[in-house]
């Protein structure tokens, strides 16, 4: 096994795109790369011949209670293909004291109530990611859409599905990247319970609405509005973008959005010369 080459990220893409980013027989979206043909008598990292299992498949098909032929069909048709949706996964959030990363920004709220909810990030009255505790549980939801107001990601109730249809989905212990295309990042979370979910990289979609995330920024494209390094504690909510407002104590509100109009190349022009005015300043210590 020491001397067993990596598989090859484009091999492993490749199996995740023909299997449903999860496990071919429970659809799992938390999985391992098994060899249908067994390492030791091909000795070979192909495609075709590497399939998705989850922990407790892989484990009964490396312990002889799971036949090869059973494998092989689901792989012929792989179950969250067949669904269109992965299967639900539980996060296992809890306590009063949640934060949600935009960048390296934080909104957090620390000490929430019962039957209060707290919402990092509204856009157009719709919280795309909200807390709340109820009878002493915290409950996360979180919704991510693509270009076409389509939901991709979806959180209720600590429960996580996402769609399967998306060109790439991974998912690596706390990490889950979901891409657009080769080199091009959609949504990158970090799910840190109790109480901590990142956005550290990808775009935020919402009815025309763009904020590209990076590692130290997040940015308005509609507005070219570019933010890094804001905190709010216990405000109700966050960010606020567009309308209706919240009749509560709000962190920051964006309003007259140029949804559609708006030049998306000057934008991102703009955003590349305001990330070099920033490493400029941080280099000479100012």
């Amino acid at each position: 096994m020491q001397n067993r080459p990596a598989i090859p990220d484009e091999i492993k893409r490749e199996v995740r795109q023909r299997c449903g980013f999860g496990c071919v027989i429970c659809g799992f979206p938390l999985y391992e790369y098994e060899h249908m043909l067994e390492w030791a008598e091909v000795q070979r990292h192909v495609a075709d011949e590497i399939t998705l299992l989850c922990r407790e498949h892989h484990g009964m098909k490396t312990n002889g209670l799971l036949p090869k032929e059973d494998v092989f069909k689901a792989n012929s048709n792989p179950y969250n293909l067949q669904k269109g949706v992965s299967k639900n996964v539980m996060l296992y959030y809890s306590g009063k004291d949640v934060a949600f990363y935009l960048g390296n920004s934080c909104f957090k709220f620390e000490g929430l109530p019962n039957n209060a909810f707290f919402a990092p990030l509204v856009i157009d009255g719709l919280a795309m990611v909200g807390f709340r505790v109820e009878d002493d549980k915290l409950l996360m939801n979180f919704v991510a859409f693509d270009e076409f107001n389509k939901p991709i990601l979806n959180i209720v109730d600590n429960e996580l599905v996402y769609d399967s249809t998306q060109w790439d989905v991974e998912w690596v212990a706390q990490k889950l990247t979901v891409r657009e295309a080769k080199g091009k990042i959609l949504l990158q979370l970090q799910f840190e319970p109790p109480g901590v979910i990142r956005f550290s990289k990808g775009r935020v979609l919402r009815n025309g609405v763009e904020f590209l995330v990076g590692k130290n920024y997040f940015f308005n494209t509609n507005n070219s509005n570019f933010f890094g390094s804001i905190n709010t504690v216990n405000c109700a909510v966050g960010i606020a973008v567009g309308e209706p407002r919240p009749n509560c104590g709000t962190g920051i509100v964006i309003g007259g959005i140029n949804r559609y109009l708006f030049d998306r190349k000057e934008a991102r022009k703009f955003l590349r010369n305001s990330l070099n005015k920033k490493r400029l300043t941080s280099d000479c210590g100012v």
